[in-house]
């Protein structure tokens, strides 16, 4: 069995809570759709955090997301081979998997692409207090154009799309707040998802980012419910 949910900001008790109930087993995975924020300090908060994960009885596949830095740019982390694609793991904690974008994973016969990345609307206050900000959080032109060159090579067809935030004509607005000026957020990534998901022939597309449950025409936003995804 696979499982997907939604963002973790660094507390798997949801998590725990479900292997434990469920029964699972280190073989099966679960998807993070971005923001676990398990790299998130950089130092010894997050091994402190790796070593609990590691206990868990699943292997958790998380895609990136705008609270978190890329593994890629961490020590510790080499790219593998993975579900048909590449993916980084630190051999310390095998069993936990970050998604490299643009790669397109095998799940139970499923081609599933992942495009992680997200605009943060709490940068400022992030800055201000000294929290983490990271400014490769969206994809890079080198990364859309990785995902571009995916998309041509299979057709522009895949079975799943596994993103952290939406193309932009699925944007949940009734969530966003009326503290933030929408018109100063920068949707690029979510523009270009339009772009991609206009050229795009799938049966599924799951995403996060939101802290919403809700599901439109092929699209599901996911936050803290856990699905089976076999």
């Amino acid at each position: 069995m696979n499982y997907i949910t939604g963002d973790a900001h660094r507390d798997f008790r949801r998590v725990a809570y479900y292997c434990d109930t469920m029964e699972t087993r280190p073989q099966e995975v679960m998807i993070i759709l971005g923001d676990a924020s398990i790299n998130y300090f950089g130092g010894q908060k997050d091994r402190e955090l790796k070593r609990m994960l590691s206990e868990l009885p699943i292997t958790l596949f998380c895609i990136h997301g705008n609270h978190e830095q890329r593994p890629k740019t961490l020590p510790g982390y080499r790219e593998v081979q993975w579900h048909g694609g590449t993916a980084y793991m630190d051999d310390e904690f095998p069993n936990l998997l970050f998604a490299k974008d643009g790669e397109i994973y095998d799940f139970d016969g499923k081609r599933c692409l992942v495009i992680g990345g997200a605009y943060s609307v709490d940068k400022a206050s992030r800055l201000e207090n000294g929290w983490g900000w990271w400014s490769d959080e969206q994809p890079s032109e080198a990364i859309k154009c990785a995902v571009e060159a995916q998309l041509k090579a299979c057709g522009h067809r895949v079975d799943v799309v596994l993103s952290h935030t939406a193309p932009l004509k699925y944007e949940p607005t009734e969530t966003f707040s009326s503290a933030i000026d929408q018109s100063i957020v920068d949707k690029s990534t979510e523009r270009w998802l339009d772009s991609l998901e206009n050229r795009l022939a799938y049966d599924r597309w799951y995403c996060g980012h939101y802290h919403t449950e809700k599901r439109v025409g092929k699209l599901t936003f996911l936050y803290r419910s856990i699905l089976s995804f076999s």
